[in-house]
């Protein structure tokens, strides 16, 4: 028995560096960019007769080109987790969107439509500002590629993140209703966890802690 521990577990530390090492391949990772986008253009393609040149519409639309084109061209990852359940996380986080819409109701406007228009905006420009700061080094499950600190990351670790907040935020105050107020909550819950999974992931390398401890602030500079 004392013996036969060991051997176990380095078994499966070997399973998982290879796994992590398949996981790294060029032509890997540029197969799971591919797959993992698809939803989004699919989605755009089966809706585009019914597109509304509104600012929703075309902010959604802007979000999905500029995710589409990073991930197809971003840089192959130097670690990806090989934990299914970070992948799972992942999955829903990124997906859920398509899930609650199809339980969502009508809603109501709590507010007037140019003030849900003017915080729409507000979190188009946020989002792609974290998006052109992170420019290739774009990823849905934790990985590491290059650390970038400059743009939106020298002020917030996630600013991708608080612009998908505030997009919540919204449609909270677009579609209210009690139904709709647990999905986009539920929605943004999702995300807060995945950054803790990322920030866990990602500070086991040194630079990547430097960086955590020079930017203390995760989605909103001089609050949280």
């Amino acid at each position: 028995m004392a013996t036969t521990q060991p051997t176990i577990y380095s078994d499966a530390k070997f399973n998982r560096q290879s796994v992590m090492q398949w996981l790294t391949k060029p032509w890997v990772d540029k197969s799971l960019a591919l797959v993992a986008i698809s939803p989004f253009v699919w989605d755009v393609v089966a809706h585009y007769k019914s597109f509304h040149f509104e600012i929703p519409s075309l902010c959604y639309l802007a979000d999905v080109l500029i995710v589409a084109t990073t991930m197809v061209f971003r840089k192959s990852p130097k670690r990806v987790t090989p934990n299914p359940w970070f992948w799972l996380l992942a999955f829903v986080a990124t997906y859920w969107g398509f899930g609650a819409y199809s339980f969502a109701n009508q809603g109501r406007y709590l507010v007037p439509k140019f003030l849900v228009n003017g915080v729409g905006i507000l979190s188009v420009v946020v989002e792609l500002w974290g998006r052109f700061s992170l420019g290739r080094n774009i990823g849905f499950v934790p990985a590491q590629r290059d650390i970038v600190i400059h743009g939106a990351y020298r002020y917030m670790r996630h600013p991708i993140y608080t612009g998908i907040f505030i997009g919540a935020l919204g449609d909270a105050l677009a579609y209210f209703s009690a139904r709709n107020l647990l999905l986009t909550s539920l929605g943004v819950f999702w995300f807060v966890v995945k950054s803790f999974v990322e920030e866990s992931f990602l500070s086991k390398d040194a630079a990547y802690a430097a960086y955590m401890q020079r930017v203390r602030w995760r989605w909103i500079p001089g609050v949280v």
